[in-house]
């Protein structure tokens, strides 16, 4: 935890062959403030960000990075262009579709998410 602050890391090494899904219960009220999400490869991933009533209630599908070069994600790219607010007991969700629409695997996908508590 950095002061009020709080990340939440996710890494799946390997090439992907499939759409994953991370799901976490938000430990306190917080803010979503940034999330960055890239592959090592030059890849055609997608990312969402949600909870497991809507699964893109923060974010819409986004393009994240390519060749260790992290796609960044702050509050103008939020849904509504708002920071997403989470209540304590949320059930957070990131989906990746793997390959975009049929493209380019992603290949040892990293997300870290930044919160605010409060």
């Amino acid at each position: 935890m950095l002061g009020n602050m709080f990340t939440h890391t996710v890494h799946v090494p390997g090439t992907l062959a499939a759409n994953i899904t991370v799901v976490f219960t938000v430990p306190v009220d917080c803010t979503l403030i940034h999330a960055s999400a890239t592959g090592t490869n030059s890849n055609s991933g997608l990312l969402i960000l949600g909870n497991t009533s809507n699964d893109d209630a923060y974010l819409e599908s986004a393009s994240i990075g390519d060749s260790s070069a992290p796609a960044e994600f702050a509050q103008s790219n939020f849904v509504g262009s708002q920071f997403p607010r989470l209540l304590k007991g949320t059930v957070f969700s990131a989906t990746l579709d793997f390959d975009g629409a049929g493209g380019t695997a992603t290949q040892n996908f990293t997300l870290s998410l930044t919160f605010l508590e409060g």
